[in-house]
């Protein structure tokens, strides 16, 4: 079984098979040839009074390439699922509290995908900076200077109130304390580091 196994994975791929999946700064301009031609001739020939099914790269706009020199600005996208925080926002730069820490991100990073953990997210633009607590999510820096930073709840850091986070953070500690199950401790620890990372940014 293991040796049938290996010899699957381990199979050559033709090339009719394989595909070529573009990044987002190279998302065809409207009009151009679909992203998969190969697919669309497959599915006319199978069905062919259906027009095929569009993907996401169908509804998304082109991005700019990646420019020759470094942008003075950095762009940034900033969503929640219920909201737009930032769109298009151009920016000197974004400061995200990532799993691995403090990430600071200027015109020109490196493309990179980043976990977030709760913390706090800056925004810099010349002398303001705009603070947000995040509690989760993701952030896709792009090689052309555009940042995507996708947030399970973000809120804006002067709207949070000390006292209930001192209280949260006692009753959360509480229960993790005089937790009996697994699922008990899990949830008061998850209650506990959420309300230790808003104490922290508040008080640092």
């Amino acid at each position: 079984m293991l040796r049938r196994a290996t010899a699957l994975l381990t199979r050559p791929v033709s090339s009719s098979l394989r595909a070529t999946r573009a990044f987002s700064t190279e998302v065809a301009e409207a009009g151009d040839a679909p992203a998969n031609p190969a697919f669309n001739e497959a599915w006319k020939k199978v069905i062919p009074h259906i027009e095929p099914p569009k993907t996401p790269l169908s509804f998304m706009k082109p991005r700019p390439a990646v420019p020759s020199s470094i942008p003075t600005k950095l762009t940034v996208n900033f969503v929640l699922p219920y909201a737009s925080e930032l769109s298009a926002k151009e920016v000197d730069m974004v400061i995200i509290p990532a799993s691995t820490g403090q990430m600071g991100v200027l015109p020109g990073h490196v493309a990179t995908i980043a976990e977030l953990k709760p913390g706090i997210l800056s925004v810099h633009e010349g002398n303001d900076v705009t603070k947000y607590f995040v509690s989760s999510g993701f952030a896709f820096i792009h090689a052309n200077s555009y940042a995507d930073i996708i947030a399970v709840e973000a809120v804006p850091i002067d709207r949070v109130d000390a006292s209930l986070v001192q209280k949260g953070l006692a009753e959360f500690t509480q229960k993790l304390n005089s937790a009996l199950t697994d699922l008990e401790k899990a949830e008061a620890q998850i209650g506990v580091d959420l309300h230790s990372a808003l104490n922290a940014a508040l008080t640092g």
